[in-house]
């Protein structure tokens, strides 16, 4: 930025939150007048925690490098820096002059922490630290409680009262962004740098996002209602990883779909009332993150006690079709259908009675759109140890592939070895005589459901 001025700079710190449209931080820090940072730091944290998976840091990438592009139409560019969250923005903050550092509320325990510890460190420097809410949910956690607990427990009271709240509207995206020059930045990443990647990962960042938005609530909403669950169909909007890197308001998108309105529109706002209730439980129970929410006192198999099994469930080699298209899809795409997550989820921690955690770390290591609140607490759903209220339910994967996949193509699609099989007997190939089975060159399943079903009875004590 060229020319002096005597107006206070400010900082803005991007997290989760990466996008110039609807962005209360930035907004914040362009109404003091003066300059502003836009500030994103690779966390050194995150990557030794094991928590950068290749899928998320080359989507990051992308996600980054849109950001900065944005800033530069306006007359500004993001500053990238490396290393611990907080001696890097306190950093900056100084070499800038900031008398301010602004940015999004964040829920889990490391969020918090950090900021716990950015507020100090800012605040012996003699500057302010600006923490603005709703602004990676729509509703933010703590606003909504029942009147005898610090949050909601089951989701149905929850969204009762979430689709009555008065959501901010969202803000426009600024026309210039004034960006000191004095401030270095390290290189932007490149998704070219990142080994490892599943082939089929889709591209990041605001642009694609706000577009897959728009394109989706033209003609896909409407059909969603219906057709959510169908597993060959696709019908689901694919956002989740753009809600997880914020280059989708949350908020901007529950008006979005408000307005183009009908039940497809509504059962999506629903989906985005999910992603608020997970929040608001981590919130408040931030060990929920490791541990059962709800108690079974189950004991769990383990990767000691059942590694074939669960390695058989990582490679998509169960023998049951559609579990393992699921498992294959993750594998290629870094994203795997809602319905997928819930019926390969059930097989390993209901059928296998393989601990979630399992089956949490897998998915975190592959999922672009992972994120501890709804990975966890989906998983502990699932596993019976969350917020269901039907704890022992079990999906039984015959029944839920002839459901949502009725003419297997769903299967066909991702388990290229039943491709010769037509119609729903492709979720069924153990009933194949034996001389054409071996022709399909596919796995026997490799647990029995009813075994399986006895078994987990057992372990919870319902025999």
């Amino acid at each position: 930025m060229s020319g002096a001025t005597d107006r206070a700079v400010s900082v803005v710190l991007f997290t989760g939150d990466l996008r110039l449209h609807d962005h209360p931080p930035l907004r914040a820090a362009l109404a003091g007048g003066g300059p502003v940072v836009p500030l994103f730091v690779l966390d050194s944290a995150i990557e030794a925690a094991g928590f950068a998976a290749p899928n998320r840091r080359a989507f990051l990438a992308d996600c980054l490098r849109d950001l900065d592009a944005g800033l530069r139409r306006r007359g500004g560019r993001l500053v990238v820096r490396s290393g611990d969250v907080v001696a890097q923005t306190r950093a900056v903050a100084a070499q800038a002059g900031a008398d301010a550092v602004h940015m999004a509320a964040e829920y889990t325990r490391y969020a918090t922490r950090r900021e716990d510890r950015l507020r100090a460190a800012l605040e012996a420097d003699g500057r302010r630290l600006h923490v603005h809410d709703a602004v990676v949910t729509a509703v933010p956690p703590g606003a909504l409680t029942p009147a005898a607990s610090d949050h909601f427990a089951v989701f149905t009271p929850y969204h009762r009262r979430w689709t009555g709240v008065r959501l901010r509207e969202p803000l426009a995206a600024p026309r210039r962004v004034p960006v000191p020059d004095e401030v270095p930045s390290g290189p932007l990443p490149a998704r070219a740098e990142v080994p490892g990647t599943s082939p089929g990962l889709a591209p990041g960042g605001e642009t694609e996002g706000r577009a897959r938005l728009t394109a989706w609530l033209r003609t896909g909403a409407a059909g969603y209602e219906d057709g959510h669950d169908d597993l060959a169909g696709d019908a689901t909007s694919r956002l989740s990883p753009h809600l997880h890197f914020g280059t989708v308001s949350a908020t901007e998108a529950v008006h979005r779909a408000r307005r183009a309105g009908g039940p497809g529109a509504e059962a999506f706002v629903r989906q985005l009332c999910w992603r608020d209730f997970h929040r608001q439980v981590l919130a408040a129970r931030p060990a929920a993150a490791t541990r059962d929410y709800r108690t079974r006192h189950d004991h769990w198999r383990t990767e000691r006690t059942a590694a074939g099994d669960i390695e058989a469930w990582r490679r998509g080699l169960t023998g049951y079709p559609v579990v393992d298209a699921a498992m294959r899809q993750l594998a290629h795409e870094g994203w795997m259908h809602n319905r997928g997550r819930l019926l390969t989820a059930s097989f390993l921690a209901k059928t296998l009675y393989v601990d979630w955690r399992v089956g949490a770390r897998h998915f975190l290591e592959l999922l672009v759109d992972g994120d501890i609140p709804n990975n966890q607490l989906n998983w502990q759903w699932v596993a019976g140890t969350g917020t269901d209220s039907r704890p022992n339910r079990v999906l039984n994967p015959v029944a839920q592939g002839k459901r949502y996949d009725p003419d297997g193509a769903y299967v066909r699609r991702w388990v290229p070895e039943l491709a010769g099989l037509a119609g729903p007997a492709v979720h069924e190939p153990w009933t194949l005589p034996p001389r054409e089975r071996a022709r399909h060159d596919y796995p026997d399943p490799i647990v029995d459901l009813a075994d399986g079903l006895a078994r987990f009875r057992r372990a919870r004590g319902r025999d």
